[in-house]
Formats: structure tokens, sequence, C-alpha cells
């Protein structure tokens, strides 16, 4: 497994940190409401996924 040979210096980690950023949640609308959500997830509104009754609501 590799080892860094030397320390990293503060202003190199901090600047390397700097990359992480967040970044805003994929929203699409639904099929049958047409309300926005989370792609890939069922809506939280009428129950839906992928044009099929899953969730009682």
């Amino acid at each position: 497994m590799p080892v860094p040979k030397r320390k990293m210096s503060r202003s190199n980690t901090r600047s390397r940190r700097a990359q992480w950023k967040t970044t805003l949640p994929n929203l699409v609308t639904c099929a049958t409401c047409r309300e926005k959500r989370l792609s890939h997830t069922a809506c939280p509104t009428c129950g839906t996924y992928a044009k099929r009754r899953v969730l009682d609501v």
C-alpha cells in the first residue's frame, strides 16, 4: 500500500480540499403529477415510480 514520503504542507492540503464542493440534487419532474422529485426514487406526493403505483399516499 502506498504511503506518502513527505508531509503535505498545510497550504497544499487546504488547496486540495478546496475542490470538494457540494452539488444540488438532481431533480426531475414526475410523469403523473408533474411535481419535482429526486431521480430514481418514488414520488413523495403521488407515490408512483416508473408510471406504476408503489406507495400508498
